[in-house]
């Protein structure tokens, strides 16, 4: 018969000890290789995603740039149709209108350029034959997109239209706006804690923006930058995209650092907007991420499991709280990004999204009882509807189109925004507030005269911020009460209304 086996207390020990000693090393063994592991996919996911992510901002850059060219060339449309409906009898005249043009659509270093190459600018006049490459030819039959080197440093990007009118018995054969570069950067600054570099070139590769891209290449030219450390035919292949106009990207190494760069073409311009990214920016984040958690799984060996299953639970924690703070710092990206676009496209005031913001800011002042003087006034457009179903909507867009113009040259202390289809916002503070009566009056003698000659006729209402309110939308309140009533008015002198 056998013997029955005893556990004793030492036995007991010694298994308990055994099993956990072959747990501490599965443990560490399973640590060791899952980080292994997770660090190999990571070098290959990270190379993946950082050209992906450079293409996607590199694209996006240019697009900017893409959209603010055509924005000013659909402006330069805007403000030849405002000159030509003008009656211009002499150049001071035309240059009072040349700045009221600059001024209201926001339009850089605006001219008009006669036959005889002499530009006229608001301020001067000069003749532009050798200045402006664009006038070197006989004829100019299409919109020209060129970069202007100035002062030996100085680079602008101009864009120049050909015209066809008459002005002080001139012949008048274009005009072009000239953009300053520095001003295109600061447009594309982005903020991405320095993790990218962007930079714009011309075709031989030279760096338009004094932007670095990256500590090696900085602001030289870009071929010579890269001929110690890229193979001739990498550098000769990228030399050839930027002569074709086509985009492309490079992974090489500068100094024992894996560098990627991305480039695409800017359309019409002959430049390339060029990014870089150092992957060790990327590897550093996420490295530095995974040595913490080999550490702390260093720690579980000495617990029990218990341990291992409140660390998991803790690192669960962490990977959310990881994953929503970089949520939302995509989130306050968006919302810069959308911040931008703060101007009406029709009329060229503020638009709605900008009264927002404003309001918001004036709301603080407001509770922080930090705000003066303040007066809201409401801008109704009469008879919009009435034109755009009798007239069509072009004849509409027209009645916008001059009731901001009549708002603008009067309030000119004063921050138009357009928040709706014909309604209109002013925000009337110190010298403007303080005019608001004498202004008042005229644009209503203004309006009331319109009634008869068929031109703009627009309600207005106003109020002012008084000791009781608590918010920007009180006085707004009043204000379009206020403009009700003064439809009302206008509508018994005889004004359409919106019926």
């Amino acid at each position: 018969m056998k013997k029955k086996l005893q556990i004793t207390g030492k036995t007991f020990a010694i298994t308990a000890a055994v099993g956990i000693i072959l747990i501490m090393l599965s443990l560490v063994i399973n640590t060791i290789w899952a980080f292994k592991q997770t660090v190999s996919a990571t070098d290959e996911a990270v190379s993946a995603v950082s050209s992906f992510y450079l293409e996607a901002m590199a694209d996006r850059r240019a697009k900017t740039i893409t959209n603010l060219i055509n924005n000013n060339f659909d402006y330069m449309g805007k403000a030849l149709d405002v000159i030509g409906d003008a009656d211009i009898d002499s150049q001071e005249e035309l240059r009072e209108s040349i700045g009221m043009i600059t001024k209201l659509l926001s339009l850089s270093r605006f001219a008009m350029v006669d036959d005889d190459n002499i530009v006229y600018t608001q301020y001067t006049t000069y003749t532009g034959g050798t200045r402006h490459e664009f006038l070197s030819g006989d004829v100019m039959d299409d919109r020209v997109i060129s970069t202007v080197y100035l002062y030996g440093s100085s680079r602008q990007l101009c864009l120049a239209v050909p015209t066809d009118m008459t002005i002080m018995g001139r012949h008048f054969k274009a005009c072009f706006v000239q953009i300053d570069i520095k001003d295109i950067v600061d447009l594309l600054a982005f903020d991405d804690q320095g993790k990218t570099q962007f930079a714009l070139y011309s075709m031989n590769g030279g760096n338009l923006s004094d932007t670095e891209l990256g500590p090696v290449i900085g602001t030289r030219n870009l071929f010579e930058a890269m001929k110690n450390s890229v193979p001739d035919e990498d550098i000769s292949g990228i030399s050839a995209d930027f002569a074709d106009e086509a985009g492309g990207s490079l992974t090489f190494t500068i100094d024992g650092n894996a560098e990627t760069m991305c480039y695409v073409p800017v359309e019409g311009t002959g430049w390339e907007m060029a990014v870089l990214i150092r992957e060790s920016v990327i590897y550093d984040q996420i490295h530095e991420i995974s040595d913490e958690n080999l550490k702390i799984s260093r720690y579980q060996i000495i617990f029990t499991l218990m341990i291992v299953l409140l660390f998991a639970a803790i690192l669960l924690l962490q990977l959310r709280s990881i994953a929503r703070s970089r949520l939302e710092a995509e989130r306050e990206k968006s919302r810069n990004l959308h911040s931008m676009a703060n101007t009406d496209s029709m009329t060229g005031v503020r638009n709605k999204h900008a009264f927002i913001e404003m309001e918001a800011n004036l709301n603080t002042r407001i509770r922080e009882n930090d705000l003066d003087k303040l007066a809201v006034l409401v801008c109704d457009i009469n008879g919009l509807k009435t034109v755009n179903d009798t007239q069509g909507h072009a004849a509409g867009d027209k009645l916008i189109k001059d009731a901001a113009e009549l708002i603008c040259e009067r309030f000119t202390h004063g921050a138009v925004y357009r928040i709706g289809g014909g309604e209109f916002v002013v925000i009337l503070q110190g010298k403007g507030y303080d005019s608001m009566a004498e202004v008042l009056d005229e644009i209503n003698r203004t309006v009331e005269e319109n009634i008869g000659t068929g031109n703009v006729v627009i309600a207005i209402g106003y109020s002012v911020l008084n000791e009781t309110d608590e918010q920007v939308h009180d006085v707004f309140e009043r204000a379009d009460q206020k403009m009700y009533a003064r439809k009302q008015e206008l509508k018994a002198m005889g004004a359409k209304t919106r019926e």
